[in-house]
């Protein structure tokens, strides 16, 4: 009978909690109040020939490479960033190969690696989930061929020194390394301008967290001119659909939109802060859209805590099963008008379980 290749009978499945997400969306690190109204607009503009039409990428390719000041042969245009990671492990991993990750952080890594035949080598990450640089040179081996960093990472919020991630790839130049940059806008730093000294360094952007496009599915892959020529041949030429390739030029020009909402999730990132150190609920400075926060030793505080927060319509994540996580929750910042009901809930809540400094006494 028919059976898969062992290799993919051992990858993990993951499912997202994606069912009945009724109130506000504090659990996926979306844009909690949707696209630019541009984009919107833009979309009632479709007619059937637009959707009748195979989607021509190269245009809107031509149009981001302007955008960020490099060649079009350096950038390819993905169906959101997980198809990118996917195409990096298809294009440099193979059986026997070793591909290294940082954990905790974004489930979909090992589950493309482990898919391309390759061996995960997960390092844990030090105190407080800070960078492990030593431990993870010293992992690096002759067998070493693909590391991915999420920089801010997820789902902990912290991030690692450019120099810390130029010296890696200095350290593997037989190794693809890239720099997953989906939450850059709430950070600020980038590597993608070390793309044409280095030539195994990529990095990869999305369209889906704070440009609220996550229903199209869009991201994007840079990198060296000639290392993308190759994998130009692994990606099909219709990877984006053509709602997505219509709406990115709108979306790319709608900048004041997204500096207005970017400063109010780092408002909101502040308020929340603060209020978890007024509530003495450990928790980790981030450099994203979300803070990961301790509510107990296990997953059942976790649990109960999601489970009232959801009674009260926000929805937010618990990542007991990441490593180092037992017992944490992450919650994803919006708009002031969002801020004002998380932290009312937030607090009403501590104050039930038990987690106010006032009730624990």
């Amino acid at each position: 009978m028919l059976k898969p290749r062992a290799g993919i009978q051992a990858v993990p499945a993951y499912h997202p909690p994606l069912a009945g997400r009724r109130g506000l969306r504090f659990d996926f690190n979306e844009n909690t109040v949707g696209c630019a109204p541009r984009v919107l607009a833009r979309l009632q503009q479709l007619g059937p020939e637009d959707l009748a039409r195979y989607p021509e990428r190269e245009p809107v390719e031509t149009l981001l490479a302007e955008h960020f000041g490099i060649a079009p042969e350096e950038l390819l245009l993905t169906n959101g960033v997980d198809e990118a990671i996917h195409l990096l492990c298809q294009t440099y991993l193979a059986p026997g190969d070793e591909a290294l990750i940082v954990v905790p952080t974004y489930s979909m890594y090992r589950i493309y690696i482990m898919a391309a035949g390759a061996e995960v080598v997960s390092v844990q990450a030090g105190k407080n989930f800070s960078f492990p640089l030593e431990d993870v040179r010293n992992r690096i081996s002759e067998k070493t061929r693909f590391i991915v960093i999420a920089n801010p990472n997820n789902p902990t919020g912290t991030v690692v020194p450019a120099d810390q991630l130029l010296s890696i790839a200095h350290s593997a130049p037989f190794a693809a390394l890239l720099v997953d940059e989906a939450y850059f806008e709430f950070y600020g730093q980038t590597l993608y301008r070390s793309c044409r000294e280095l030539p195994n360094l990529f990095v990869a952007r999305t369209f889906s967290k704070v440009y609220g496009l996550a229903g199209l599915r869009v991201g994007l892959l840079i990198g060296p001119g000639d290392q993308m020529q190759t994998i130009r041949r692994v990606s099909s030429p219709y990877n984006v659909n053509a709602v997505a390739l219509a709406c990115l030029s709108e979306a790319i020009a709608g900048q004041d939109y997204i500096e207005q909402y970017v400063s109010e999730v780092l408002e909101s990132r502040k308020r929340l802060e603060q209020t978890l150190r007024d509530l003495a609920i450990h928790f980790w400075p981030s450099q994203a859209n979300f803070v990961l926060m301790r509510i107990g030793p296990s997953k059942q505080e976790a649990a109960a805590f999601v489970e009232q927060m959801r009674r009260r319509g926000m929805l937010v994540r618990d990542r007991s099963g990441d490593p180092g996580c037992e017992g944490c929750v992450r919650i994803t910042l919006g708009p002031r008008s969002h801020a004002d009901r998380l932290l009312a809930a937030l607090n009403e809540v501590s104050e039930q379980l038990g987690l106010t400094p006032g009730a624990r006494r």
